[in-house]
């Protein structure tokens, strides 16, 4: 056993005195595991049971704490009787936690009630207070507690093996071998960390922030977290939005699920709405955050083409917002929660936008991936994201305060999704840690602006330091990397990269191994991802490969294209999909085609690197990374030096000068400003050839021009 202490997770709170008084109480006891308070929420023909306090410990097992305010118990004894019952009927459903007809983990019931005095006759199986809280525990301990039936009883309790269930059937997994280890995956990583269980069930008034690499769990945790939020309160207006509409149709199976095992009812959906960020007129199916404010407080709304012509493209979504929030004047508030995803993908005026659509008191959640590009420095402070009151006080902060307070601020530090290798290898070659050096460059194209962020994401310094300058060795640790997530297949079996001579080529080799997946491996079609990681070929590239798939009888579908735009996945169809709709999903089985398109490029090479790491990571399991020609043959050389490395990140550090020269050479471009680097170099070329060939004499230049040449190239030179 390895619950040592007694963590305790603050949910829902309705009885605070008593609540704080059993706290107090088993951190005086030699009790461990989880207390969780106001959770969970459990079914009963007459409606949601809500629990007051539950301790799911290595030593006890699992009890029930009726908690009492006053001194009168009244009928807690039909209380207990409801708690007994919901409990029993949640967990023996979950065939590995009965043996012979009986749970194999002990469940008890007991009123707490500490106001009621010593005086009064206590009866320590069903009523006791705090002087009796400490006998009641040495009184019902675990005889026989096995860890494992510990960790699936959290699950069953936490849902999370039924909210993750995939979409679609795979066959008995003992007739494919990675049917089998993949079953074997989800099971090892259906219970939430404290972390998790922290986000989801904590609740503030106010702001809450939830901060996490990709693959640790946010949009779980953020559906988790609205269906635990409108079973406590149903009477709520609750809203879960985010920026990739593909991730709708996920939410919406998350939550129905959640609900639905938690209360024995569907989610009231006009309570709970999950919308888009932007959203359009249309109906309800249709509605967006944005859309909603200003249809709400009767504001301008612009649609992308009318935000991009008055804003710019890249500001179009900056530009309305602003141009909202500018023109309300008296806010009209609709929600009594709000819970934001992807919120690095959004203005950060949106999240400004969402608080002032908030009741009071604002509860705020917003969950975002500081390091979904590599080289993003976050959101800004909740200060400049917020503002300040009249008196100059921040309106939003995350500070603490108390430690058993409800988290404000919480971080989910473990990756779940990419055994070390994968996310390794994306790591490295997003940034170019191993890419090709020369003379005139390190190899590499980005680099995080603060250090310090290699420890945020999960790496250990080996060897060296994190200076620039300096050579540094990094490792990623069995903590943030759990070693169960790559040691169900070999190194040569987790991730390939393989080279064509053409696309008929790669494609019919990609159709052979889906087939194979799908009759051999016993994988569903919702195991399997194809991406191409260009979203303007995308399309077109993909028909390629969905021809070859055809041709050996597989279905397949182009996210948002064959799909609603809400949709990612069909039943019986394997889903191929370009680059920003792969965003926010996941799958075991990802095929990465065409990635010799991110090798190299004269302008834009870092987000080409970025499209690269990002499709790496929306794998699970395994990860197949094909391309054509030259290109490619040299990104598989680049990847094998990251095998040869066994997977570390060793570099030297670039200094201050070299970070910002990188930001320069391999920045983002729009298609004018190309053309105009271009016509620019072309220029200089010509120069350069009329002055070699006589065409055109120094002479010629006027000595103002050679003067500023001259002082031009000079401070270049100085800052290389």
């Amino acid at each position: 056993m390895d619950a040592a202490t007694l963590d305790v997770v603050r949910g829902a709170s309705t009885k605070p005195v008593a609540e704080d008084a059993l706290i107090d109480g088993m951190r005086k006891t030699r009790a461990t595991g989880q207390l969780f308070i106001g959770y969970p929420v459990m079914a009963s023909p007459e409606g949601p049971v809500f629990v007051d306090a539950l301790l799911v410990s290595p030593l006890h097992g699992l009890i029930c704490f009726d908690l009492v305010e006053g001194v009168s118990a009244g009928n807690y004894m039909r209380r207990q009787d409801d708690h007994y019952s919901g409990l029993t009927a949640r967990l023996i459903r979950h065939r590995d936690l009965v043996q012979n007809r009986q749970l194999r983990i002990p469940v008890n019931t007991v009123t707490f009630a500490p106001a009621v005095p010593d005086s009064v006759q206590m009866d320590s199986t069903a009523l006791v207070n705090g002087s009796g809280l400490g006998g009641y525990l040495e009184q019902n301990t675990w005889e026989n507690p096995e860890d494992v039936v510990y960790r699936r009883t959290l699950s069953a309790l936490q849902n999370i093996t039924s909210i993750r269930r995939p979409v679609g059937t795979r066959r008995d997994a003992r007739q494919g071998p990675r049917a089998a280890k993949l079953e074997a995956l989800e099971n090892s990583i259906a219970t939430l960390d404290r972390s998790q269980g922290t986000a989801v069930i904590e609740t503030v008034d106010g702001v809450q922030r939830i901060r996490g690499l990709a693959g640790s769990g946010k949009t779980i945790v953020l559906a988790l977290k609205a269906a635990y939020l409108h079973a406590r309160n149903p009477d709520w207006r609750i809203a879960v939005t985010f920026h990739t509409r593909s991730l709708k149709d996920y939410y919406k199976r998350l939550i129905n699920n959640f609900v639905l095992e938690q209360t024995g009812e569907e989610p009231d959906w006009n309570a709970i709405r999950i919308v888009n960020s932007w959203g359009a007129p249309g109906g309800s199916e249709r509605d967006g955050i944005y859309f909603e404010f200003c249809r709400t407080n009767n504001l301008k709304y612009y649609d992308f083409q009318a935000a991009r012509n008055s804003f710019g493209y890249e500001d179009a979504f900056q530009g309305a917002i602003s141009s909202a929030l500018g023109e309300a004047e008296l806010v009209s508030p609709l929600y009594d929660a709000i819970l934001v995803d992807e919120a690095q993908d959004m203005p950060p005026d949106f999240l400004k936008l969402c608080y002032q659509l908030l009741k009071e008191p604002r509860r705020l959640v917003y969950a975002y991936d500081e390091l979904q590009n590599l080289t993003h420095e976050g959101l800004p402070t909740a200060t400049e994201i917020f503002g300040v009151d009249e008196e100059g006080r921040a309106l939003v902060s995350f500070e603490q305060g108390h430690l058993e307070n409800p988290q404000r601020d919480v971080i989910l530090g473990v990756c779940y999704r990419n055994p070390r290798p994968i996310l390794v290898s994306a790591h490295a070659l997003g940034f170019g840690i191993y890419r090709e050096r020369t003379k005139a460059s390190s190899g590499l194209v980005q680099m995080f602006d603060r250090p310090e962020l290699w420890g945020d994401v999960g790496y250990e310094t080996e060897s060296g330091d994190i200076v620039g300058g300096s050579r540094v060795n990094l490792r990623r640790t069995g903590h943030t990397s759990p070693a169960f997530l790559e040691d169900h297949s070999p190194l040569s079996d987790l991730i390939r990269f393989l080279p064509f001579d053409s696309e008929l080529e790669q494609a019919r080799w990609l159709a052979e191994q889906v087939k194979i997946n799908l009759d051999a491996d016993g994988l569903r079609t919702s195991d399997i991802m194809i991406i191409n990681t260009d979203p303007i070929t995308a399309r077109q590239r993909l028909g390629k490969v969905r021809h070859a798939l055809r041709q050996v009888g597989i279905a397949s579908h182009i996210a948002g294209v064959d799909t609603h735009s809400d949709h990612f996945r069909r039943e019986d169809s394997v889903t191929c999909t370009g680059i920003h709709r792969a965003k926010g999903n996941e799958a075991a089985m990802v095929y990465v085609i065409n990635a010799d398109q991110a090798y190299e490029a004269s302008a834009n090479l870092a987000q080409l690197r970025n499209r690269l790491f990002t499709a790496i990571t929306r794998s699970t399991a395994w990860l197949r990374v094909t391309g054509i020609g030259p290109q490619m043959k040299s990104l598989v050389e680049e990847y094998q030096r990251i095998a040869k490395a066994e997977y570390s990140l060793n570099f030297r550090y670039p200094t201050d000068t070299e970070l910002q020269e990188l930001k320069v050479v391999h920045r983002d471009m729009t298609v004018d400003e190309i053309a105009g680097r271009d016509s620019g170099r072309h220029a200089i070329e010509e120069l350069i050839e009329k002055l070699s060939n006589g065409t055109l004499r120094i002479e010629d230049i006027s000595s103002q021009h050679r003067l500023q040449l001259i002082a031009l190239l000079d401070s270049a030179d100085e800052s290389s």
